[in-house]
């Protein structure tokens, strides 16, 4: 089963997005991120690249075809990658494919209200859960 682990009160999930898939990077694993705001997942792609002058964190989309070479993939699509160690959520939406991964880190901004997170978290992963058993 999926361990879902919460990163609560980030004031910007794609900067702390970049800070949190380098700490995991730096563990040794294998990551996707999904944000399905292609936008979003387009300045996330950029910020990997310019948030630290001291880091390199090599990373592609998660078609491309370098994908099962590349410690950390993007998508804002539901695709099958090579690797399904840890997925970190920095969407609105729940990742549709989250049940294929070890792990998922949800990345939750400190604006988000109570009822938003109920909405969001608690339906999708409680039926997940109903459905394991």
């Amino acid at each position: 089963m999926t361990r879902v682990d919460f990163h609560f009160n980030a004031p910007d999930r794609l900067e702390y997005g970049c800070r949190l898939v380098r700490k995991i990077h730096r563990s040794g694993a294998r990551i996707l991120v999904w944000c399905e705001d292609a936008v979003a997942l387009a300045r996330f792609d950029e910020l990997l690249w310019t948030f630290s002058d001291a880091d390199f964190i090599a990373h592609v989309v998660a078609s491309d075809a370098l994908a099962g070479e590349t410690p950390v993939l993007l998508t804002a699509e539901a695709i099958d990658t090579p690797h399904h160690e840890v997925l970190v959520n920095l969407g609105r939406q729940t990742p549709p494919m989250f049940s294929r991964f070890d792990r998922l880190i949800e990345v939750v901004r400190s604006e988000e209200h109570t009822s938003e997170l109920q909405s969001r978290f608690g339906i999708s992963y409680a039926v997940f859960c109903l459905k394991k058993k």
